[in-house]
């Protein structure tokens, strides 16, 4: 009898289009859920009848709970090599193998560049006018030549977003707890004395933070207020890292020009969270990792880890 894999958070109905599944499907059936799972009991009635998951990123969290209720869970694959919505001790318990893939910080990284730049030039509301007879000509483009990006990051994705800021004419200042002079000007970025002088002095600000118990609610409501009125946040990392209600609260207000979001607190938004009609606002539904060429990293490897779960070699191992 054949195993049972389930793959989840398929939005786009296109895990099994986009990589060739053939090297496991001799022996395992493949079921996509195209749709969001978002309660644990949710989770456990539908997964119950799997020996394999593969999942994306960190939407659907897999607690001890959640590993009690699927006994016959036998493998768990995640996209990425970190995940911090995975009890890995519960996980072995239950006698859960947990592999991940590779991912590639090209996608994220483009995406941040697509909505600092949409909402610099104004390319939404502009666009949208020209499709319902509105005005032409109605914004005043903000420049990115000559102006400062902030980063508050600098690692993978972080450097590379200073290479680029480079390439169009800006002055970068980076920050981060544990950043170097060193580190920085190896990046091509200045280094900041601090946080308030990063925010206060920059055009753009674009967080590239990792989540943890120092960046949860690093920029709130005092920090949002050290912004220049005429300067841009963009978060495509982690949502905890920047006070929602802050953020809403700025925006409203217009104590800044505006912000560039890819990640929530809740995913997917529920119809009447207030970031859908938060104005100066360019939102879009955590695409930073969603393009071809990382799902066919994902997926791609997802089918290496099963083959080699099968043969009992397992590859990738987390955490």
């Amino acid at each position: 009898m054949k195993l049972r894999c389930a793959v989840i958070e398929d939005f786009q109905s296109v895990a099994t289009t986009v990589v060739d599944w053939s090297p496991v499907t001799t022996d395992v059936e493949v079921v996509t859920f195209t749709g969001h799972l978002a309660t644990e009991d949710e989770q456990a009635a539908a997964l119950a009848d799997f020996d394999i998951v593969v999942t994306l990123r960190e939407r659907v969290p897999f607690p001890a709970a959640l590993f009690a209720r699927l006994p016959r869970l036998r493998l768990l694959v995640a996209s990425g090599m970190r995940n911090t919505v995975i009890d890995y001790a519960a996980a072995e318990r239950h006698g859960v193998v947990v592999c991940g893939t590779a991912s590639s910080s090209t996608s994220p990284l483009e995406l941040t560049w697509a909505l600092l730049l949409g909402l610099a030039r104004g390319i939404v509301p502009e666009s949208e006018a020209i499709r319902t007879g509105g005005p032409w000509q109605s914004t005043l483009g903000a420049d990115l030549h000559g102006r400062r990006l902030g980063l508050l990051g600098l690692g993978k994705i972080g450097g590379r977003m200073a290479q680029v800021g480079r390439a169009f004419g800006m002055d970068v200042l980076a920050w981060s707890q544990n950043l170097t002079k060193e580190r920085a000007e190896e990046a091509g970025a200045a280094l900041a004395a601090s946080k308030e002088e990063l925010l206060e002095s920059s055009d753009f600000v674009s967080v590239h933070l990792a989540l943890s118990d120092r960046t949860r609610g690093l920029i709130g409501a005092p920090e949002l207020a050290l912004m220049r009125r005429g300067a841009y946040l963009i978060n495509t990392s982690r949502a905890a890292i920047v006070d929602q209600d802050a953020l809403l609260a700025a925006l409203h207000a217009g104590a800044i020009a505006g912000a560039g979001v890819d990640v929530f607190d809740i995913e997917p938004l529920p119809a009447d969270h207030p970031m859908r009609t938060a104005p100066r606002l360019l939102a879009t539904p955590h695409l930073g990792y969603v393009s071809r060429a990382n799902y066919e990293l994902y997926y791609g490897q997802a089918v290496e880890d099963i083959r080699a779960f099968l043969d009992g070699e397992p590859v990738r191992r987390l955490p």
